[in-house]
């Protein structure tokens, strides 16, 4: 269960520091949790999001800015802008940006995904990316996100989720609640940071209900692609033309 003591505003602050705290080896923990699924999963919702040249896109809780990239080298000549309320993260992310020659197409903000600071219609794209999870109100962001894409538009979300099948769930919930800390503690020296991780995900939506906050919030024509077994899911949902 979700510690009663880290939600809202108080689950904002913790999760924050906990991103602070792990940005320096935040990629190469990401690459040996994931045994690299990470960047297969990403790779297939660039594939269903069919992102064309010259798009513009946000990329919300960007972090390290690996899908921010992704995006712009999808986009080519659209302006993609990454936000995330960790610091440390986006530096490690400008380090990267600015390496690949992509700061002139890049934009890395420091904000926050419950409000976000942009226009109304002004993105052909929204995307966050293992980190709806970690917002204090998965609502209130897709909100947001869905406010600032343009009628006709994509809000997508990758994120883990639950196995259907049981016996594969049981193994997956072992290495997620069991290994996945103590990984954390002998290659980041980091228990607690990484045990947040499995404990995010124990309240989390389930594909069903996440489809169904796509819809709640205006978004249709919901498209749901489980990953891996139900390791992960993408849900993509369109802005509904003349909002």
């Amino acid at each position: 269960m979700e510690r009663p003591e880290i939600r809202g505003k108080k689950k904002e602050e913790y999760v924050h520091s906990v991103f602070e705290n792990i940005a320096h080896k935040y990629d190469f923990m990401n690459n040996l949790l994931s045994f690299r699924f990470h960047k297969l999963w990403r790779n297939k919702t660039m594939e269903k999001m069919n992102v064309r040249v010259g798009d513009n896109a946000l990329d919300v809780c960007c972090g390290t800015a690996d899908w921010t990239i992704d995006l712009a080298n999808h986009s080519k000549t659209g302006k993609v802008i990454g936000l995330d309320f960790s610091k440390n993260m986006l530096n490690v992310g400008e380090k990267k940006v600015k390496s690949l020659n992509l700061d002139k197409q890049i934009v890395l903000q420091y904000g926050n995904a419950m409000d976000l600071p942009y226009e109304d219609n002004t993105f052909d794209h929204a995307t966050i990316g293992f980190a709806l999870r970690n917002v204090p109100d998965i609502e209130k962001v897709l909100s947001e996100m869905t406010r600032v894409v343009k009628p006709g538009g994509k809000v997508v979300s990758l994120e883990l989720s639950k196995p259907n099948w049981k016996p594969f769930r049981m193994l997956y919930f072992f290495y997620f609640y069991k290994i996945l800390p103590f990984l954390g503690k002998l290659f980041a020296d980091r228990y607690e940071q990484y045990s947040w991780l499995p404990e995010s995900l124990t309240n989390f939506p389930d594909q069903q209900e996440l489809a169904k906050i796509f819809e709640k919030v205006g978004l249709e024509n919901i498209e749901v692609y489980p990953l891996t077994g139900g390791i992960a899911a993408i849900h993509i949902g369109y802005k509904k033309k003349g909002k």
